[in-house]
């Protein structure tokens, strides 16, 4: 078996892609990738250059593969490392560029070694594989984001350094509706939550859920609008996905998405897009033309949790950060990736700072389980 390293999704077919992802998790599909790729959201411009590894048997056939890219900088991988790359620095060495096996952009949980549910026999070549191109790119070294939980078991046998990340993500527990998953929270916080909602209904502001096909040019013209004010606002600068790839993944995963828009006086106002699958919600890009008291936390999760319970979806992934989520009822939830250095002396710092830094990742999780709103934890 020799590994193949492809610079664009497209070198593989998207059925023979698509076969090897073990569910309908949607970031790790053919449609997303090549959405990335074929709206320059991602590429040599952007610092995020496609070195997709591909893994064949003898008779050729393609039995695993791993979104895979060589990165110039450390923006949008949501795990920080910008400390390890000024101490390589200091000391004369670059540290980009590095290989990154994840999702451009998509801190959210899921496979990244793709083999149809033989990932453990796989596993050992593509690290192998990692190795290889590291030395052949002068790539200071390989990293794993986010990889799922059954899947991490495998790279925790494999990769040196495993670093604990803290995520926040809400469980629907079989809730009838908003009103029963509200029964299950502390009487103050029940009537926070009832009084955020009340007031942005006094506001007058109204709410659309569009699916799939459902999302027109225009709304996809307006979203993205919006989504650019936003990080405009926020950071100075534009996001980081272009416009041709919301309308790509309108054509290309319909069956995903789901947009919802705030009106007010029948002005759009405020968007949130959502990607799903049979399990999970994945609270993914908002944008908003004006600021509204509690508009955000009703469009990005109120109306979220909303829809999980519609739709009796388990699991509503929020996004990276932000403990405002615990008191809407979204609980800590730990997260992994895992990072293999060829320098041994910086290897070995980083081995000792992910054994320390989880230590305090632990002691957050459990201060933040003390800050839930339930009456009743499990």
């Amino acid at each position: 078996m020799t590994p193949e390293f492809i610079d664009q999704i497209h070198t593989v077919s998207a059925e023979d892609w698509d076969r090897l992802v073990p569910s309908d998790y949607p970031f790790a599909r053919h449609a997303f990738l090549s959405a990335l790729e074929d709206s320059a959201s991602v590429g040599p411009r952007g610092g995020w250059r496609p070195q997709h590894l591909l893994l064949r048997d003898e008779e050729g056939r393609l039995r695993a593969a791993m979104a895979l890219y060589l990165k110039d900088h450390s923006y949008g991988e949501y795990v920080f490392d910008w400390g390890w790359a000024q101490a390589y620095a200091d000391h004369g060495l670059d540290y980009y560029p590095k290989l990154v096996a994840a999702i451009p952009f998509t801190p959210c949980t899921g496979p990244r070694l793709l083999a149809a549910g033989e990932e453990a026999q796989w596993m050992p070549m593509a690290v192998a594989a990692l190795n290889q191109r590291c030395r052949e790119t002068h790539a200071s070294g390989w990293h794993c984001l986010f990889p799922a939980d059954t899947e991490a078991l495998l790279w925790r046998a494999e990769a040196p350094a495993e670093r604990t990340g803290c995520q926040f993500h809400w469980f629907n527990r079989s809730y009838r509706d908003f009103e029963e998953f509200l029964d299950t929270l502390s009487s103050r916080k029940r009537k926070n939550l009832r009084k955020e909602r009340r007031q942005v209904q006094e506001q007058g502001i109204q709410f659309q859920w569009k699916e799939g096909a459902e999302i027109t040019q225009e709304d996809w013209a307006l979203f993205y609008g919006l989504y650019q004010l936003t990080y405009l606002k926020r950071s100075g600068r534009g996001g980081y996905l272009t416009p041709a790839f919301f309308t790509l993944i309108g054509e290309r995963l319909p069956e995903n998405l789901m947009m919802v828009q705030a009106f007010k006086e029948g002005e759009a106002i405020a968007a949130a897009l959502f990607l799903f699958d049979q399990t999970t919600l994945y609270g993914r890009y908002w944008g908003c033309r004006e600021e509204y008291e509690f508009l955000h936390f009703e469009t990005c999760y109120y109306q979220g949790m909303d829809f999980a319970m519609a739709k009796g979806l388990q699991r509503f992934d929020g996004g990276a950060q932000g403990e405002h989520k615990l008191a809407r009822g979204f609980e800590p939830r730990l997260t992994q990736s895992f990072h293999c250095l060829r320098e041994p002396a910086f290897q070995a710092a980083v081995e000792d700072f992910v054994e320390r830094e989880r230590v305090e990742v632990l002691g957050y999780r459990e201060a933040a389980r003390a800050r839930l709103p339930y009456r009743h934890r499990d």
